[in-house]
């Protein structure tokens, strides 16, 4: 019989700490994981990883530099593609500079 002697990483006090606390934060996952690696004497990365196990870690929606939300190439068609009633696959293909301006244009 093998038996694993090794100490966890986290007790449950900690993770249950962790968990709560994660569900009830305020402000960016950067700042939390900063916040709980000082608070719990552990690496931002461990933290993450912890949270991502337990299935609790969410990402956050990525920005542009403006603070808008980033658009992809096949959202832009998806849009062009309802516009137009005709499904065009090769407009991804495009550039999405393009492919925005087509959506500004369709109205």
């Amino acid at each position: 019989m093998i038996t694993n002697n090794d100490p966890k990483n986290y007790t449950d006090d900690m993770v249950a700490e962790l968990v709560a606390s994660y569900n009830h934060k305020e402000g960016s996952n950067k700042e939390f994981t900063a916040e709980a690696a000082q608070t719990l004497g552990k690496s931002v990365k461990s933290i993450i990883s912890k949270l991502v196990s337990l299935k609790v870690y969410q990402t956050e929606a990525k920005a542009t530099k403006t603070g808008e939300k980033v658009i992809t190439k096949a959202e832009l068609v998806t849009q062009i593609n309802a516009k137009i009633g005709v499904e065009v696959g090769s407009l991804v293909k495009a550039t999405k500079a393009d492919l925005q301006a087509l959506v500004n244009n369709l109205g």
